[in-house]
């Protein structure tokens, strides 16, 4: 018995009349096609959406949107692959009716309508509410780090440059005492030394990267920042979720609990995520236009006055607190352990006394209370308690019962944890596994958050797919 056998490559095959019948009606590109073809892309911004009078003709900037989208959904998303895609791929033939555009095209396409793009993946958003596919009653609120184009070695803090300056200082003075005593020392025939030119050379390139290096320093000085990065000016180095160190950017998600999908992002360089609660949560409000909205978060989004702009907009909040007590390492009572009683705006200790009111001051642009007991001295836990001796003092933020309140809700409702982690963590493993789009190929914020646009945009045609169907998807767009 023989194996399975193909056909001779010299047969002559009959294959179909048309490309349109290798494209079955429940295909993607049909609905790439149909969701292109329902956009009025000069509205949106695109450039060249209307063909020119005069010179050569230019594509049409709905089929290479159409090419991108095909392209992001499948795992490609390099221009010179998309080039190749063009030619030999069936579903592009059929989506782009066989043009073949070269990666330059492709690229500057990308390049030169940063802000379409990302309108673009805000309509297909409004096409899932269209579609009732938001719940619009519990959001998840994550972020993510995503891969540069910068090595970890073309970015420096000021630490770093000190020593890299140094470093070079050293290699410096060791070149010129080598060129001193280049003509003293004797001639080894078979290990020549570097010759006189050679060495000059060599501490002209030191001297050169040295004062790049200075350069880099003082304009870290003057300008406040804490790092800078050279091939990409906009990447930070942040700590990845493994905890090892890259060069990249902080992806912000707000993710719908009825079906998973996304409903707002942003690309953000700061390496935290405490500071992008309230902006996220409003926008994600604002799209799914209700009037209240529930929001889970894990506690890197724990900050007060974050949780008051959602308050003060009807959105719940659910952050679990961090544990970043100094006391509690040392073994001592910490905040926790101090009851605060609202009728008598007092605190009352382990030990039972009351910390009444002292004084305000505002601090780190909060307005903060302070509350203390002159019974301290005397008390016989105080060694568990403070080492300060004049005795313990307790600090209160003058809104901390929005904290406290949120802090409840959080130990009533503890499975909102579990849901947080099911909602937000998928679709980011979704897009980095999955999908392969865990770096990111251009440089600048602005242009890799219209590339994360096209990622954002990608997952969710996938997860809508599944959902109801291409065709339902079609026909909501016709």
């Amino acid at each position: 018995m023989d194996f399975i056998r193909g056909v001779t490559r010299n047969q002559v095959i009959l294959f179909p009349e048309t490309v349109e019948d290798y494209i079955t009606e429940d295909n993607p590109v049909r609905f790439i096609d149909a969701f292109v073809t329902s956009l009025n892309l000069a509205e949106l911004g695109f450039n060249r959406a209307q063909p020119a009078e005069t010179g050569r003709p230019a594509y049409d900037p709905a089929d290479l949107l159409r090419l991108y989208l095909y392209g992001y959904l499948n795992r490609v998303r390099s221009s010179r692959m998309l080039e190749r895609e063009a030619k030999v791929n069936l579903e592009v033939m059929w989506l782009l009716g066989k043009l073949t555009p070269d990666f330059k095209t492709i690229a500057d396409f990308r390049r030169d309508n940063l802000a379409a793009i990302k309108a673009v993946c805000r309509e297909f958003t409004m096409l899932c509410q269209k579609l009732k596919l938001f719940g619009g009653e519990l959001v998840a609120i994550d972020g993510s780090k995503f891969k540069a184009v910068n090595n970890r070695r073309r970015n420096f803090n000021e630490a770093r440059l000190t020593k890299a300056i140094k470093a070079l200082e050293e290699k410096i003075d060791g070149y010129l005492g080598s060129l001193d005593e280049a003509d003293a020392a004797d001639t080894d025939p078979d290990e020549p030394p570097p010759s006189a030119t050679e060495l000059r050379e060599k501490i002209k390139t030191l001297t050169e990267r040295k004062a790049k290096y200075q350069a880099l320093h003082e304009g870290l000085k003057a300008s406040g920042a804490k790092q800078v990065s050279l091939t990409d000016p906009d990447a930070r180095s942040m700590v990845m979720h493994h905890g090892s160190t890259e060069v990249g950017y902080n992806v912000q998600t707000v993710v719908d609990e009825q079906h998973q999908l996304i409903v707002e992002h942003e690309v953000t360089n700061d390496p935290t995520d405490h500071a992008h609660l309230a902006e996220m949560a409003l926008r994600a409000k604002e799209t799914l236009g209700v009037e209240q909205l529930e929001v889970v978060a894990d506690m890197g989004y724990y900050d007060g006055a974050e949780v008051k702009q959602c308050a003060a907009a009807g959105i719940t909040t659910y952050i679990p607190k961090p544990l970043t007590s100094v006391n509690q390492k040392r073994g001592l009572f910490t905040k926790q352990d101090f009851v605060y009683e609202e009728a008598k705006d007092c605190y009352r200790c382990p030990a039972g006394e009351e910390l009444t009111y002292r004084y305000e001051s505002f601090e780190l642009n909060r307005q903060i209370r302070y509350y203390a007991t002159p019974k301290c001295a005397g008390c016989p836990i105080k060694s568990k308690c403070t080492t300060n001796k004049r005795g313990r003092r307790i600090s209160r933020w003058v809104d901390e019962k929005l904290l406290e309140d949120m802090a409840r809700r959080v130990r009533a409702r503890p499975e909102m944890m579990r849901r947080r982690q099911q909602l937000s963590e998928p679709p980011f493993g979704t897009i980095k596994r999955a999908m392969g789009h865990g770096y990111f190929l251009m440089r600048g914020l602005n242009k890799v958050g219209a590339e994360m646009s096209l990622t954002v945009l990608s997952y969710n045609i996938k997860r809508v797919i599944n959902i109801v169907g291409v065709k339902t998807m079609i026909a909501a767009v016709t």
